[in-house]
């Protein structure tokens, strides 16, 4: 045993989904093991308390959005940012996590040292001062994208005299009523924006450069609020959640294997909203249904919108702003006392954390995923990098029951290092894949600074959340591949390792 215990046995970077999930499964199945959350914002939440934006929701049904250990309770399966908030804060104070949350704490860097097997994690407070902590291993429910700065496209406003917003910093007193607003993007959060602030603006013209994909369906699931007055709760839970994986995993993959088939499965669905003489090509972009994420319309309300005549739908390239609007380079003019640039985020990795061992910084983009939970030769860390095609609680929560089975096999054998060792050898045989199949914007800017992939498990970070969820349970931890050590010299021996495989 060292002479010293770290602070905390877990450090858990980000109070969202991804971090409270982490500490739930801790009290769950690793509740010997001490925990902090550090979150560099005043509230809980992440995601869904940053943005602030009309009408924001979840773009994935709260049933798998949701957790697996915490069923959905609220009527309508499309949830608003409010409600999630309320389904996290509960969650924390029934589970007695709140305690272990530090707000206003940033993580700037965190330092591996073998020879004590901790990090040493510098953050920084509120306040402008530092303050340091040590943990056995770190969490990391940091996110996904940058905080702090949005992707910024390099619009030249001019002499726009309108205001300008971005999503991502919204303000609170925004009045648009009355007002001809502009949203730039055809993303989830151009299509969350448009019918919202149409209720009240004059009119919103969603801006953009390509179509995306759009689908609808209820705000409310029928087949679990049915279920959850005949069932028991959990049971209702679990079944429709089950559902939902399945249907899921059946459209993304009959989209990959017929995408025509899809197609038309999608203009048939706008065609009921919008009438048999809208605007096909409107709809139509240059790719293949889940080739980027589908947008999801809940209960048609951006056609609704539409067919109210308070929004449409425009597709062009901007030539220039003007002091009222924008002018396109067909030479259309959109009047503009509010643009919105709902133009995508920027990639993050580890919440732009400087994460070194030993001293040596770990450049991420050179780490091969493990499990897409952990790197290559980097020890006592762990990740969640959601779903493309999927719900982010999905893998949240089976990476965090991994971790929890990591951190109990340390514990029973008296190991305090857990590293996926990749040798010099085995990575020359690796054959690399896409870290991400996905077309969009924001994945295609940030692929740089992503860790490698490889074509097979499990070096890899997979989007097959059925074929994960079983390969994370059942395979055993003890693989070859994800040694145990003790601190300082490598003291333990292969046999010792194995010694107490599950």
């Amino acid at each position: 045993m060292l002479a010293t215990p770290p602070d905390f046995d877990v450090l858990i970077v980000g109070a969202g989904i991804s971090g409270i999930g982490m500490a739930a499964h801790m009290k769950m199945k690793a509740p010997h093991h001490s925990y902090a959350i550090v979150e560099q914002r005043e509230n809980l939440g992440g995601t869904w308390d940053l943005f602030r934006y009309p009408g924001i929701r979840s773009d994935s049904d709260m049933h798998t959005l949701g957790f697996d250990f915490e069923p959905w309770r609220h009527e309508k399966s499309i949830a608003d940012a409010p409600a999630i908030l309320d389904y996290l804060d509960r969650i924390v104070d029934e589970r007695g996590i709140r305690q272990h949350i530090r707000f206003g704490h940033k993580v700037i860097s965190a330092d591996f040292h073998h020879d004590d097997a901790r990090w040493h994690v510098e953050m920084e407070l509120a306040d402008g001062s530092r303050t340091r902590m040590t943990a056995n291993f770190i969490y990391l429910g940091s996110g996904y994208y940058d905080y702090d700065e949005p992707y910024d496209p390099g619009f030249d406003f001019g002499e726009f005299e309108g205001q300008v917003i971005h999503p991502q910093f919204w303000p609170e007193d925004l009045d648009y009523a009355g007002k001809n607003v502009v949203v730039i993007g055809s993303g989830a959060t151009a299509v969350t924006i448009v019918p919202s602030m149409a209720r009240e603006a004059a009119h919103v013209t969603m801006l953009q450069r390509t179509p995306t994909w759009m689908f609808t369906r209820p705000a409310k699931d029928a087949v679990a609020n049915f279920l959850r007055q005949i069932l028991p709760e959990k049971l209702a839970y679990r079944l429709t959640r089950f559902k939902n994986i399945k249907m899921q995993d059946f459209s993304f993959k009959l989209a990959r294997d017929n995408p025509q088939k899809v197609k038309d499965a999608l203009y048939k669905k706008i065609e009921a909203a919008l009438g048999p003489d809208y605007d096909k090509d409107t709809f139509t972009p240059p790719y293949n249904p889940w080739e980027q994420r589908l947008c999801l319309v809940p209960d048609e309300d951006l056609f609704r919108a539409m067919k109210a005549g308070k929004a449409n739908i425009v597709t062009g390239h901007i030539a220039q702003f003007k002091k009222d609007g924008v002018e396109l380079a067909d030479g259309q003019f959109l009047p503009a006392d509010i643009v919105i640039t709902a133009t995508g985020l920027k990639l993050a990795v580890a919440g732009k954390i400087a994460i070194s061992v030993d001293g040596e910084p770990v450049a991420f983009n050179q780490r091969f995923y493990y499990k897409g939970c952990m790197f290559s030769n980097l020890p006592n860390l762990a990740v969640v990098f959601g779903y493309l095609n999927a719900s982010w609680t999905l893998r949240a929560d089976i990476n965090s029951d991994y971790v929890c089975r990591v951190l109990e096999h340390m514990r029973k054998t008296g190991t305090t290092i857990a590293t996926p060792v990749l040798t010099p050898e085995a990575e020359g045989r690796i054959t690399e894949d896409d870290v991400f199949d996905f077309s969009s914007g924001y994945i295609q800017r940030g692929k740089h600074i992503m860790p490698r992939n490889s074509v097979s498990y499990p070096w890899r970070l997979n989007q097959e959340y059925v074929i994960d969820r079983k390969r994370m349970k059942d395979d055993p931890l003890t693989d070859g591949l994800l040694t145990f050590t003790r601190a300082g010299a490598n003291a333990q021996t292969t046999g010792e390792q194995l010694e107490a495989a599950e």
